[in-house]
C-alpha cells in the first residue's frame, strides 16, 4: 500500500481570532471554512489552507522572523501578478513587492494582522 499526503494546514497562533478571520477574509480573500468556539478556525483560498488558534505567541520571535526574512508560509500560485494587484487593492500589507527572484520565480510577500509572513510565488517558465 502506498500512502499519499493529501493536504497540509499550518497553524498560526493569533491574538484575536475575529481580527485574524476578518483580515484573511477581507484583505487576503480567504474563505472561513469553520470556527470552533472563540479560539480556533480554519480558512482557505483555493487549495491553500491555514488554521488559526487564539493563543499567546512570542513577540520577540515574530520580530526576529520578520527582520531575517523568515517566511511562515510559501504559497505557489498561478497568475501571481493578478493576485498581487488584487491583494494590493484589498489593502494587504505588502512588505516585499512583486519581483523576479534569483530562485526562478516571481513573488511577493504580505504580513498578516499577527505579523505572519506569507509569500505568494509563481515559478518562471
Amino acid at each position: 500500500m502506498t500512502v499519499h499526503l493529501l493536504d497540509i494546514a499550518p497553524q498560526f497562533l493569533v491574538d484575536d481570532l475575529e481580527v485574524a478571520l476578518a483580515h484573511y477574509r477581507d484583505r487576503l480573500g480567504f474563505r472561513v471554512d469553520f470556527q470552533y468556539e472563540d479560539f480556533y478556525a480554519g480558512v482557505s483560498r483555493d487549495g491553500a489552507r491555514l488554521h488559526l488558534k487564539c493563543a499567546p505567541k512570542s513577540a520577540d520571535e515574530r520580530l526576529n522572523r520578520e527582520l531575517n526574512d523568515h517566511l511562515d508560509a510559501y504559497i505557489t500560485v498561478d497568475e501571481v501578478a493578478h493576485l498581487y494587484e488584487e491583494l494590493s487593492r484589498r489593502g494587504a500589507d505588502v512588505i516585499s513587492p512583486l519581483a523576479e527572484r534569483p530562485w526562478q520565480c516571481n513573488e511577493f510577500w504580505v504580513r498578516d494582522a499577527d505579523g505572519y509572513i506569507l509569500a505568494f510565488s509563481q515559478p518562471l517558465e
